[in-house]
């Protein structure tokens, strides 16, 4: 890109990855404005907040607090003025329908003891899991996941051969964890977290036994006054630092001319000038709905493999909850089928899997005196997967099946006892936040969607345009996203300075 005398970027979309980007091009002297569609920044970790209650929309708990902490020491400030983390341990207990269960923890001890009543003297494959995937997790951290690399040779070619096999990239998750542990809700729980990635663990490749690894490394934390108050940290940082913030400004459109960034056109008809512009809206969306029609971009955005989609229940209710710890992961006895049932029959799972999180467990401010705070993640195919979804009936339906799943496990909710209901279906979540498709996490996660094969953080067709969030790179969830706008920053630095 030609020299950029006048500095001055536009970000579509208050999200983590937008405000992290906003963050790090006004520490290299940009002129940075974000106009975000809704009332409050924050995107997909966005807020409720009814009666006393206040809900987290999206996330529940915080991962890699280290990532959070390195954004704030670039800017020459102290997280901890800005936001109070608090330990959540165990971090997460997963539960059976055969009653069986598993809590998982970062305290080693507590971690090992639970691993060896389920699998008997399975010390020595705990210890072998957690040191391969430590060298897994500095090899994607330290290579792969921190660079703005787009020749896959290149990328690649950063890893001896010897590191590349430690990647475990030629294994699927589920073979992966076969080789430390024999037992199957070891197995299961530790490769549950593929759903949210966008694949099975019996396909998606074995180097993401890091993101179990990364939360019993580095714990589980839940900011003060819930991961919003984590974006009101950042926001304030933001602001600080000079980015002007405008909410409720919805784009319409990406104006382009001759190829190129010219600035964007408002809702309302404001047209604002720039040069640079920085989405933060899924990219297959901003590629379809923000650009002119352009064939090649459409098809392009209808191949991209997505993450699914979610229905997400907020319920504030009277009194407390028992049985329930801060964060619950409700899997079924038949695993693979529900995993079946989503990516290749596209359904919802027959045996609803399920996550529970009660934030007021842990933060009773979340919640009037005495009283509960619960959300309830069912995933779900996509939009195009269910043409013609009639959503209300949907809804009820998963709903009777998450109150007869806690009931089975002895958690008792009487329906009168519901002071607070909201519900978001994936449609709810495209209409709100632009997400594509109704996909929850982003783009998914399969082993051609990774580092240079995934979507680029700019335009290799229209001058000037940028990316950022979950479905760029490095990939999907909180600290992934933050390091999205570190990368695209570092993108736009490079073209332009």
């Amino acid at each position: 890109m030609a020299n950029v005398t006048n500095k001055e970027v536009i970000i579509i979309g208050g999200g983590l990855g937008g405000l992290s980007a906003a963050i790090h091009l006004r520490l290299a002297e940009f002129d940075v404005t974000i106009f975000e569609a809704n009332e409050r920044v924050g995107g997909r970790a966005n807020r409720i907040e009814r009666e006393g209650f206040r809900f987290d929309t999206g996330p529940s708990l915080l991962n890699y607090p280290w990532v959070f902490e390195q954004m704030f020491e670039r800017a020459g400030r102290k997280m901890s003025d800005y936001v109070e983390l608090v330990a959540v341990d165990p971090s997460i207990t997963f539960r059976w329908m055969d009653g069986e269960k598993l809590e998982l923890s970062s305290d080693l001890r507590k971690f090992l003891s639970e691993c060896e009543r389920l699998e008997p003297d399975c010390a020595p494959g705990v210890f072998a899991f957690l040191r391969e995937s430590e060298t897994k997790y500095r090899i994607a951290f330290d290579k792969l996941i921190n660079q703005n690399v787009d020749n896959p040779l290149r990328w690649l070619g950063a890893l001896s051969a010897r590191e590349l096999w430690q990647t475990g990239v030629h294994r699927s998750l589920d073979s992966e964890l076969k080789r430390y542990f024999k037992n199957r809700y070891l197995r299961e729980a530790l490769g549950s977290y593929a759903m949210y990635l966008g694949g099975s663990p019996f396909n998606l490749p074995g180097m993401f036994s890091i993101l179990s690894y990364g939360e019993l490394a580095y714990g589980l934390w839940l900011p003060k006054n819930g991961i919003y108050g984590l974006v009101e940290g950042i926001e304030r940082l933001a602001r600080e630092l000079g980015v002007k913030i405008q909410t409720n400004c919805p784009v319409r459109k990406i104006q382009i001319g001759g190829g190129r960034v010219e600035g964007v056109e408002l809702a309302g008809g404001e047209i604002h000038r720039a040069a640079l512009v920085v989405s933060n809206v899924d990219v297959p969306t901003t590629n379809t709905e923000l650009i002119g029609f352009d064939e090649l971009l459409r098809q392009k955005s209808k191949k991209t493999k997505m993450t699914p989609g979610v229905i997400t229940f907020y319920w504030g209710v009277r009194g407390r909850i028992d049985n329930l710890g801060h964060h619950t992961i409700f899997l079924p006895d038949d695993y693979r089928g529900a995993f079946d049932d989503l990516f290749k029959h596209k359904r919802i799972p027959r045996r609803l899997p399920f996550y529970a999180s009660v934030p007021s467990e842990t933060d009773q401010s979340l919640a009037p005196a005495g009283d509960t705070c619960l959300f309830v993640l069912v995933p779900t195919p996509l939009l195009s997967e269910l043409p013609g979804a009639d959503w209300d009936e949907i809804v009820g339906r998963v709903k009777t099946q998450v109150f007869e799943g806690l009931a089975h496990h002895g958690v008792h909710i009487a329906p009168e006892r519901i002071a607070v209901q909201e519900v978001y279906t994936p449609d709810d979540w495209r209409r709100r936040f632009g997400l594509y498709d109704g996909s929850a996490f982003g783009a998914a996660h399969t082993l051609f969607q990774l580092g240079p094969f995934r979507s680029k953080n700019y335009s290799d067709t229209i001058e000037g345009l940028y990316y950022t969030g979950a479905s760029t790179t490095p990939g999907t969830g909180m600290p992934m996203v933050v390091l999205s706008g570190q990368l695209v920053a570092e993108r736009i630095v490079s073209h332009v300075c």
